[in-house]
């Protein structure tokens, strides 16, 4: 029997736990949360807006130990080009994504990119993913970062267990772990076990480690929702699962986060161009920042100066910090803890005489829905067909009025 779907926003407020006892990989991630019951479409919707030709995505089923787990498999029709991480990045940042999968997915390949480059002392834009393994690692990182995105829940996770053996490469015979897997688990609690196999893959653990704000062998949670991710291989001496548990906060661990779920950072400075202001937002952004900017300020001696500020969720609170201290001039910053209340969100793809246009609906116990198509969508529609910006903002609002259960 399948559980009902979640719908957007079920996660927030509560804990999702990646319960990884026999490692992760990229489609087991996203096999476990199609599990949990994050709908295909959510994954469908977001490979779509990247421009890859021949590529198609399969759901299935396994077995286990006698547990039934979702499988999830890219398949790659026709031959694809070696992509570095520049291009893929840039492919990124101006296809169609929702703007915080655009910023998980980038954070994560970045992390990705890092590791690769650290392994082969190369430039990072120059880091080469080949063919059909690179179409893998985009369509995972961008399919777990649009789940992840949809639940909206924290991200905890448990020690990762390293085998060890070899395994062969392009380049040949590689240890085990992989190289690129520990680079991307840097400040990640791991543990050696018996087992000559690849436990951790190197896009499992990127999206792991960027994705978790804490790593603990059990959270002080009530489970509430389970989802199980097959591996592609079976393992002698434990089922190769992945386990996702999604359950509601509770218990002494939790106590230090009560009633600041998220974190303010800020940092004056009177000694940066706004050139360096603006990058540094930007790159606030990447760090996993919800918002970011800067407000005009006078400081001591009359000195004009800016206040650069940014709005991150409490686990990601350090890493938003650590970037303010490099991409700014300031020697410290403060911190303040906050709460946050959202309306919930969804956003809804709607067919236009301009095109597809989304559509983000927001609702809640809060007076009538907020609607408001995305501006982006709107903006390359208008260019595209040039008409004024108004024009396609009015066709997208008229078509929503035809879709079903719209408010």
């Amino acid at each position: 029997m399948r559980t009902p779907l979640l719908e957007q926003g079920s996660g927030v407020g509560k804990i999702l736990f990646f319960d990884a006892f026999s490692g992760v990989a990229g489609d087991m991630t996203i096999a476990a949360l199609l599990d949990l019951g994050v709908p295909l479409l959510v994954i469908e919707h977001a490979v779509a807006a990247l421009p890859l030709e021949g590529v198609f995505l399969e759901r299935g089923h396994v077995h286990r130990s006698g547990i039934v787990a979702t499988s999830f498999e890219v398949h790659v029709e026709t031959p694809q080009p070696e992509r570095t991480y520049a291009s893929i990045d840039a492919m990124l940042t101006s296809c169609p994504l929702e703007p915080e999968v655009r910023t998980l997915a980038r954070r994560i390949f970045r992390r990705l990119g890092e590791a690769e480059s650290a392994v082969h002392r190369m430039p990072l834009d120059e880091v080469h993913f080949h063919e059909v393994g690179a179409v893998d690692a985009i369509v995972d990182i961008v399919g777990a970062a649009a789940a992840l995105v949809y639940l909206g829940a924290e991200v905890r996770g448990a020690p990762l267990p390293m085998g060890r053996g070899f395994v062969k490469a392009r380049h040949g015979i590689l240890p085990l772990p992989p190289p690129a897997t520990v680079e991307c688990l840097r400040g990640v609690p791991t543990y050696g076990v018996d087992l000559d196999a690849e436990l951790v893959t190197p896009t499992g653990a990127a999206i792991v480690a960027t994705a978790a704000g804490r790593f603990e062998r059990w959270p002080s949670f009530a489970p509430e929702r389970v989802g199980w991710g097959a591996g592609s291989r079976e393992l002698p001496d434990r089922p190769n699962l992945l386990r996702v548990v999604l359950g509601t906060r509770g218990g002494a661990s939790d106590e230090p986060q009560v009633g600041a779920s998220h974190v303010v950072l800020e940092a004056n400075v009177d000694d940066m161009t706004g050139e360096m202001a603006a990058h540094a937002i930007e790159a606030l952004f990447t760090a996993g920042a919800l918002d970011a900017w800067a407000v005009p300020i006078t400081m001591k001696k009359g000195r004009p100066a800016l206040t650069i500020a940014a709005l991150a969720p409490a686990p990601q609170a350090d890493a938003v910090g650590a970037t303010l201290l490099r991409e700014t001039t300031s020697i410290g910053l403060r911190k303040i803890p906050v709460t946050r209340t959202e309306r919930p969100r969804r956003t809804v793809a709607v067919e236009t005489a301009y095109g597809r246009v989304r559509v983000k609906i927001s609702e809640g116990p809060f007076g009538p829905p907020q609607i408001k198509p995305e501006f982006e969508d709107c903006a390359a529609a208008a260019k595209t067909h040039g008409v004024a910006l108004r024009e396609v903002i009015q066709a997208a609002l008229a078509a929503l009025e035809n879709v079903p259960g719209k408010t």
